[in-house]
């Protein structure tokens, strides 16, 4: 799909700008081997399901809460899961989410700062928005790492009460930029979240391209796909 004619950018936030493209699972798992948290990865990955739910279920984030803060809450959560499962030590639940937690905060902070000189000059050319599946302080997070500058207007689904896939949050995207959907790409690391819904609203898309969730989607291919943020100024300036 030729990317011409554009005027905006919709970015999307968790694991696009802050992963390189890799699903937050495979960020957590890279740490908890780090921290020498034993489970298996079938266990880790029940317990990240069960922590998201929870998540949805009780406000545990607040919008005061940084990216460290969210990290540290997720980590008690899941670990906490699997010390009730008889998988993880109770007794280290607490100082193992804070290890994790720290890691994955590093790791973050890392790759948004590699972003922040593509976002710099992309900013000189196009609009930008922030369309994102989040808690409700997405803006204190990108506050902490430094570009909420580039993102004068966010669309957060805890906000607007609705998610991803549904198209009608690129929607509210596209409205906020003053623009047509032809006149906008979408720059995403999931295909059915953000590159299929952008596609069906009429938005152009850019799949950066990391480790996904499940093997349909590590198969999945599409002609604007990238692996590493940086390839955007190739593409777009």
């Amino acid at each position: 799909m030729e990317i011409s004619g554009i005027k905006g950018i919709i970015f999307d936030y968790g694991g696009t700008l802050d992963t390189g493209g890799d699903h937050w699972s495979e960020v957590i798992w890279a740490a908890y081997q780090q921290a020498g948290v034993a489970v298996d990865k079938a266990e880790f990955r029940e317990a990240y399901v069960q922590a998201e739910r929870e998540l949805a279920r009780t406000r545990h984030i607040l919008p005061e809460h940084n990216f460290g803060d969210l990290l540290l809450v997720k980590m008690q959560l899941e670990l906490q899961w699997l010390s009730e499962q008889g998988l993880f030590p109770p007794a280290q639940v607490q100082a193992k989410a804070k290890e994790v937690a720290d890691i994955c905060y590093q790791s973050a902070r890392s790759k948004v700062q590699e972003a922040v000189p593509v976002l710099e000059a992309l900013s000189k050319k196009y609009k930008l928005e922030l369309v994102s599946n989040f808690y409700g302080n997405i803006r204190t997070v990108l506050e902490d790492f430094g570009i909420s500058k580039f993102f004068p207007k966010i669309v957060e689904s805890a906000v607007v009460g609705v998610r991803k896939p549904d198209p009608k949050i690129f929607s509210l995207g596209v409205e906020d930029l003053g623009l047509k959907p032809e006149e906008v790409v979408v720059v995403g690391d999931s295909y059915r979240k953000d590159i299929e819904p952008a596609i069906k609203l009429g938005c152009k898309a850019i799949w950066i391209k990391g480790k996904g969730w499940t093997a349909e989607e590590d198969a999945q291919t599409f002609p604007n796909t990238i692996t590493d943020i940086r390839q955007l100024e190739t593409l777009l300036l």
